[in-house]
Formats: structure tokens, C-alpha cells, sequence
């Protein structure tokens, strides 16, 4: 008699596990440990978005699936921020998606543009969903370094692209090293990406978080550009809104039949009381964010002298934007046995570099906005402490 055996299927062992869970169980195992790990605001949504779930409920129909796109009023709000704020204007050439968070959106937009084995380009440091995205869709990441200040490198960009490159990728303010693309630059790829008939796939999840007196720049915007731009953006930091799992997505409007096939088939709709809250969050606007981003700004500008007190164990590249530093540490240790370390004895948690596509030295991702100041205090203490110590001892 014949047994079954299980098929070989080798496509997700390619595809990197989640480091934040990893380092969430060394939290769970270490009590008192405070996270400068996981990129969150230390804020909920606003009232009026809360206010919405009472509108949601006094409509039985919306127990019912609705639009695949979105519910019509949010997706009119969100045009109207498009065209206030981005300088975006939703009609016959661009289209809004209502999507389950903006790594939906990058997911989508990755399927809809590709096939198996085609390039999409990345900076390194990436993030790494997006990397994730690109390998469950059975494509191949190309990974081009930034410099030294994790600033584009547009003739890299340039050099790697192939016949098989469907999208270069950006992210600004920038998750996870905190920088600001200056718009010439941002320019610089939106027109390659017109030059060799690519899509400039651009997340704007931070989009209001920037310091300094420095604006972030949209690169959908761009006159001309609307037939090969893919925009993302999300409520989960501004509108501390992380679990409600809602992001938009700004499509060309020849990707619009695709998208909705992908869309349709992952997740029908994302979940209409959750749209409902975003309505309610965006009718009362970035200010929601700006009126606590002098909070956030004062514990980074905190963990920022701190960190600047031991130049000769890490290097801070500067930052104008998002609410990370990637620090640079002058070891030879492996990352990730740094932050086992750090944890383990200093009770203090931080994401290692390796997780964002940096493979040679040594890098820790620090957040800031998920703390109080006194908290945050204790916590980039604990790091430094931590540091000397640590590498003092190597």
C-alpha cells in the first residue's frame, strides 16, 4: 500500500519570520523590559472616530459586505486630503483603494504589477514587510544600498535596474532610519521610473511626522506621473489607529481592475466599522497628529543627547522624519545577540538591523513615539548603560 507523503513546497521558507514577534517573546520572558522596539504612537484615535462606530451600527445594512474600493463618504474624505494636503487629484487617471492597513496596499500593488521571478528595487536599510511582500509574490528583491547618511544613491538605482524591474520602491520619512528624501531627489526616481516604463511604488505612512522645520514631499504629485505612480498611505500612526488596520492606496486608473481582483479575493472589504473610524479621523485631520508631535519631538530630541553622549560606540546618522533612529554600533557582535543581550540584562528592547536587510556591521532600530518622556527616559538609560557595558566588555 502506498503512503502519502507531504508535498514539497520551499516558497515561504524564502520569505524572512517576523522579527517583532521574536522580540516580543524575549519581552514576555524578561518582565519590565521597555520596548524601543515596535514602531507605534503612545496615543488612540481621536473621539469623532470613535463617535462613528454609533452611525456604523444605526445602519443594519453595513453588517453586509461592502464595496471591495471603500465606502463611498471615506473615500470621498480621502480624495479631499489628497487634493488639500498631497496635491493629488482623484479622477479619470488615478484611482483610491480603502485597504487592511498600507502593507495590504504594497501587497496589492507588488501582485497586481508582476509576475513570478520580475525585480522590484529596494533601499537598503528596507522595511521588511515590504521584502516579505516581494517573496511571497514569488519575485526577487534588488537591493540598493543608501550612503552613509541612508540617502538615496540615484546612479545605484540607475545600475540595477534590469529587463526584469517592474517597481523601485521608496519610503519617506523613512521607516527604519528615520530620514527625509529631499524632494529633487524623490524627482530624481520618479523619472527613471518614467525613463524605463517602471512604477515608483512611494509610502507615505509618516507623512506628518517630520522635525525641523522639514516637509515631506508626495511623489504622486508629480505632473505627468499619474500613469506609473503607486501611492500608499496610513492612518495607523497619525490617528494612533494601528489595530484598525485601515490604509488608501492612489493606483493608476489601468490598475484599478486588478487591484479590486486581488482585494476581493484576500479580504473582500476591509472591515466597514473600521472605515467608518477612519472617516471620523479624517474629517478631524493631521492636526490630530501635530498637536502631539511636540510631545513626541521632546522624548526624541530626549534619546537623541543621550545617545550622543557615546560617539565612540555608535554613530546616529541625522534624521529629520518618522519616529526612528538606526543607530550604527561599533562592534563586532551580531545584532540580533546584542538585543538578546540588552534585554536579557538591561530590561530594554530595541529591533536589530539584520531584520531590515543589513547584513554586514552591526544596527539597532530605536522607536520614540510609543513612550512617555519619563519612560522613555529609563529606557534609552537602560541602552546606553547597556551599550558601555556590553561593549566594553568585547
Amino acid at each position: 500500500m502506498e503512503t502519502w507523503s507531504k508535498p514539497n513546497s520551499t516558497r515561504m521558507e524564502q520569505v524572512q519570520t517576523p522579527v517583532i514577534p521574536i522580540v516580543g517573546e524575549l519581552i514576555r520572558q524578561h518582565p519590565g523590559t521597555i520596548s524601543l522596539g515596535q514602531g507605534v504612537v503612545s496615543y488612540g484615535p481621536p473621539p469623532e472616530a470613535i463617535a462613528q462606530i454609533s452611525a456604523f451600527l444605526n445602519r443594519p445594512n453595513n453588517h453586509k459586505y461592502q464595496s471591495v474600493q471603500g465606502i463611498p463618504p471615506l473615500l470621498a474624505a480621502i480624495a479631499t486630503k489628497l487634493q488639500t494636503e498631497n496635491g493629488i487629484t482623484i479622477g479619470d487617471q488615478q484611482q483610491v483603494v480603502v485597504t487592511a492597513g498600507s502593507n495590504m496596499g504594497f501587497l496589492n500593488a507588488v501582485l497586481a504589477i508582476t509576475n513570478p521571478s520580475d525585480e522590484i528595487i529596494l533601499q537598503t536599510p528596507y522595511y521588511f514587510n515590504h521584502e516579505m511582500a516581494i517573496q511571497i509574490a514569488g519575485c526577487h528583491a534588488i537591493c540598493v544600498p543608501t550612503d552613509e547618511n541612508y540617502q538615496l544613491q540615484i546612479e545605484a538605482i540607475q545600475q540595477a535596474i534590469t529587463e526584469r524591474t517592474r517597481a523601485i520602491v521608496t519610503i519617506s520619512p523613512n521607516n527604519p532610519t528615520g530620514v527625509v528624501y529631499p524632494e529633487a531627489v524623490l524627482r530624481q526616481v520618479n523619472q527613471l521610473c518614467r525613463t524605463y516604463g517602471l512604477y515608483h511604488i512611494h509610502d507615505a505612512a509618516y507623512e506628518y511626522f517630520t522635525y525641523n522645520d522639514v516637509a515631506a514631499f508626495t511623489p504622486g504629485s508629480i505632473a505627468g506621473s499619474a500613469d506609473y505612480t503607486i501611492s500608499l498611505f496610513s492612518l495607523s500612526k497619525a490617528y494612533g489607529f494601528a489595530s484598525w488596520r485601515i490604509g488608501y492606496m492612489v493606483i493608476p486608473e489601468s490598475l484599478l481592475l486588478s487591484i479590486m481582483k486581488i482585494q476581493d479575493t484576500n479580504v473582500i472589504c476591509p472591515a466597514v466599522i473600521s472605515q467608518y473610524a477612519a472617516l471620523g479621523a479624517l474629517q478631524v485631520g493631521r492636526k490630530y497628529c501635530q498637536e502631539r508631535l511636540g510631545a513626541i519631538a521632546e522624548v526624541r530630541q530626549l534619546m537623541l543627547q543621550e545617545l550622543q553622549t557615546i560617539p565612540d560606540l555608535c554613530t546616529i546618522p541625522p534624521t529629520d522624519g518618522a519616529f526612528y533612529f538606526l543607530l550604527r554600533i561599533h562592534t563586532s557582535l551580531e545584532a540580533m545577540d546584542l538585543v538578546q543581550q540588552l534585554i536579557q540584562h538591561y530590561r530594554v528592547a530595541a529591533l536589530p538591523g539584520t531584520t531590515f536587510g543589513l547584513q554586514n556591521g552591526c544596527y539597532l532600530r530605536v522607536a520614540y513615539a510609543a513612550l512617555e518622556r519619563d519612560t522613555a527616559q529609563e529606557g534609552i538609560g537602560r541602552l546606553v548603560r547597556g551599550l558601555k557595558e556590553i561593549i566594553g566588555r568585547g
